[in-house]
């Protein structure tokens, strides 16, 4: 079932309010922080729509009664689960946007991969949760992928993508509305 950009607004506004497991802040102010991050980079209009979008995925599983809990220490990755959002968004979003907003959804999981292999400090910034998912998302890459992948179209996109996604679980960080950003979602989707 393809989302329209109705749909992407209900979900946000259905479970947005959830904790985003593991991190201070809920699933709708980590997106907004990481969209806010985008913007203030001037990055392109599709880029700061999938910076808003890039953890949909998970919303999706907030219905399941394995992801939906209160317990803010209680994570899928705990569980010793990979939960794949980065793919899992993408049948729903494909009819709506092009590769420039998709591809850097996909991408950003093996980012972290990327980052870690190739930024000796990077490692050391990632919260508890996201050193967990690192390891059941396939680990560090080695040389040869980590060369592989800055190769692919749109990956600088997603390390982009990914340094705001790791910023982006801050308390007190302020930023616009949710209707703030949805204008970019507009802006990029198919008429």
């Amino acid at each position: 079932m393809a989302l329209n950009l109705h749909d992407i607004d209900r979900l946000f506004r259905r479970h947005g309010h959830t904790q985003y497991t593991g991190e201070p802040v809920t699933q709708l102010e980590h997106a907004l922080q990481t969209a806010a991050l985008a913007e203030q980079e001037n990055a392109a209009p599709a880029l700061i729509a999938a910076s808003l979008l890039h953890d949909l995925g998970h919303m999706l599983e907030e219905s399941d009664d394995a992801h939906d809990t209160h317990d803010v220490h209680a994570t899928p990755t705990m569980a010793g689960i990979d939960d794949l959002h980065q793919y899992r968004i993408l049948p729903f979003l494909r009819s709506l946007f092009d590769d420039d907003v998709l591809a850097p959804i996909r991408l950003h999981v093996d980012a972290k991969r990327y980052l870690c292999a190739t930024d000796p400090a990077y490692f050391s910034t990632l919260s508890a949760d996201s050193v967990r998912s690192l390891q059941l998302q396939g680990g560090v890459f080695d040389e040869r992928q980590a060369t592989a992948f800055i190769a692919l179209p749109y990956a600088a996109d997603a390390v982009r993508l990914r340094r705001w996604d790791d910023l982006a679980k801050k308390a007190d960080f302020a930023t616009p509305d949710y209707a703030h950003f949805s204008r970019y979602l507009e802006r990029c989707a198919h008429n």
